[in-house]
């Protein structure tokens, strides 16, 4: 494994080489991480790992210098991966780039994530420009659990660039709550809590296939979480899969939650 501190360090590595996996990342690597990683490295030549805590996407500064690192741990992990490459930028290399990209969402865009968490998606695509420009990818493995995400940088992304976005399915723990490196930020009672909720959700989302009137049920499923957890949530929605509009059909849906379990936010789908 290859560790590339530096852009012209990064140039000189990958050059002459195609068919790049990236994964990008913020580092403090879990399972779902590591899943991403053995597809790119099963669908890709060479496979290049970042590691890059991006400021612009955190519009609480707070939550950036919470946000959990541990590099050490995350280079052993890749070390035994087999990972080619991994990148571990200063802020500076990437935005040394003084190109400022016109990021604008559409008003049918500013939901869920967006209407909560302004000029974060903003931040994520444009880093994610960045990204791609330096490193120059064929495929760009994301996870499915930060699903908004996953469809708006592939439509910036594939758009501006020749890279293509691999959609993985979110990986989750014995007790069913989605991996996050936010987890981390839990302790004992509130993780099985967490998960008690993303069980709770799994099942409802099952029993919707026999109903109607799912807007009234999923409003009844916001207020019984809300009490029986004690949890603040942002959003319970039911949207489509591919326009993420309001639905009232489960198929090709998913249900949509975020929420706070004390100053924790936790995003997941179903």
């Amino acid at each position: 494994m290859k560790t590339l501190l530096n852009n012209i360090d990064l140039n000189g590595a990958l050059f002459g080489n195609s068919n790049i996996g990236f994964v990008p990342t913020m580092g403090s690597l879990h399972d779902g991480h590591i899943s991403l990683i053995k597809k790119s490295l099963k669908l890709s030549n060479k496979t290049i790992v970042s590691i890059f805590v991006n400021p612009k996407q955190f519009n609480n500064k707070g939550d950036y210098k919470k946000y959990p690192r541990n590099i050490k741990k995350d280079l052993k992990i890749l070390k035994k991966l087999k990972v080619h490459f991994v990148y571990l930028p200063e802020i500076r290399e990437i935005f040394k780039s003084t190109n400022k990209f016109k990021i604008k969402l559409n008003n049918q865009d500013r939901i869920l994530c967006a209407k909560y968490r302004k000029g974060h998606f903003e931040g994520v695509i444009d880093v994610m420009i960045r990204l791609t420009q330096i490193v120059n990818p064929s495929k760009i493995f994301m996870g499915e659990k930060d699903f908004q995400q996953l469809l708006l940088v592939k439509r910036y992304i594939e758009k501006k660039f020749k890279s293509k976005i691999i959609s993985c399915k979110t990986i989750r723990g014995k007790n069913k709550l989605a991996l996050s490196s936010r987890n981390i930020l839990l302790n004992k009672n509130n993780y099985n809590k967490a998960g008690k909720i993303a069980r709770n959700l799994i099942f409802f989302k099952k029993k919707l296939l026999r109903k109607k009137n799912l807007k009234d049920l999923i409003s009844i499923k916001r207020n019984e979480l809300k009490k029986k957890y004690d949890i603040k949530i942002d959003y319970l929605e039911l949207r489509n899969t591919k326009s993420l509009r309001l639905t009232n059909k489960v198929k090709n849906s998913r249900i949509f939650i975020a929420y706070y379990i004390n100053k924790v936010r936790l995003i997941d789908n179903f």
